[in-house]
């Protein structure tokens, strides 16, 4: 059914003359006459009879009508829901991991929330991969995701990227006045640590990526021993003299750990990602703009 037939009925049914239904609508009576014509044939149902020289909506379609009520209701809703223009509203779900909910996403709900109280923002703590599929399945609207220059990610064709900023890494180890007597000398570089155990992310591959890599250069292959997910169990980890690690030089580390800087660092590079064509949706736009903007 042709929701401009339905305005029509409904109108009828308001102000019961299909001349008022056109001078309401800016249209012609023969336009108001033909439209509720060619919907009763859709339903297989008469929905208007004579009553003097004026009609009035059979039984079929006064029901008609009612029903005409909620369904335009409900497309009216959608079209605001949907239009760019709208004040932000509604149920934003956001898969991320957990630095870029910290450091980019949680800031910017704050200002969010006070400027479109009702948008509200729904968070789940995923790493890429995970919430990438999800984006995929249309189970969540926005991704924070990461790469490195070293393992550059495969976006799907349907995605949009949008950089939100980047930070080097590093090797963490243990601090030298921590650190054992054998340990390698400050400044003696990743090719000092070929022999050490080495942890790695458990849930994503990107890490150990841009390991290998940088290991390659060094001319040895990393023993991987620890696959991890927690940067925090990562920092204990080393701590403890179970391994070393690549970590980000930005990030505050306990006492006794420290990030050595690298002669050619691997460089995190997080992202916005959504559905192409989804960006327009007023509430996903304000939350991209406000990530942008930071």
């Amino acid at each position: 059914m042709d929701v401009r037939r339905l305005r029509l009925l409904v109108e009828l049914s308001r102000l019961g003359s299909m001349h008022e239904v056109a001078a309401e609508l800016a249209t012609t009576t023969s336009t108001v006459s033909q439209g509720i014509a060619t919907l009763g044939r859709e339903v297989g149902a008469p929905l208007v009879e004579r009553a003097g020289r004026r009609v009035r909506l059979t039984p079929a379609g006064q029901r008609l009508a009612e029903h005409a009520v909620t369904i335009l209701a409900a497309v009216d809703a959608a079209r605001l829901d949907l239009d760019p223009a709208a004040e932000p509203a509604g149920v934003l779900r956001v898969a991320g991991f957990a630095t870029a909910v910290r450091r980019s996403l949680l800031p910017a709900i704050v200002e969010l929330t006070r400027a479109w109280p009702r948008l509200e923002v729904r968070l789940l703590e995923h790493e890429p991969a995970e919430a990438l599929d999800l984006l995929g399945r249309d189970d969540v609207d926005l991704v924070l995701a990461y790469d490195y220059d070293l393992a550059p990610a495969a976006w799907q064709p349907d995605h949009v990227a949008r950089p939100l900023w980047s930070t080097e890494w590093g090797l963490g180890v243990l601090d030298p006045t921590s650190a054992p007597v054998s340990a390698p000398a400050p400044g003696a570089g990743l090719p000092a640590y070929a022999e050490s155990d080495w942890i790695v992310n458990s849930r994503h591959t990107a890490d150990e990526t841009a390991l290998r890599a940088l290991s390659a250069r060094a001319g040895f292959t990393p023993r991987v021993v620890h696959r991890i997910d927690s940067l925090e169990l990562v920092h204990d980890l080393v701590l403890a003299g179970r391994g070393v690690a690549l970590l980000p030089l930005d990030r505050l580390t306990p006492d006794g750990l420290t990030v050595l800087p690298l002669a050619d660092p691997p460089v995190l590079r997080a992202f916005a990602v959504t559905r192409r064509g989804r960006d327009q949706w007023a509430p996903l736009r304000a939350v991209l703009d406000e990530l942008e903007r930071r």
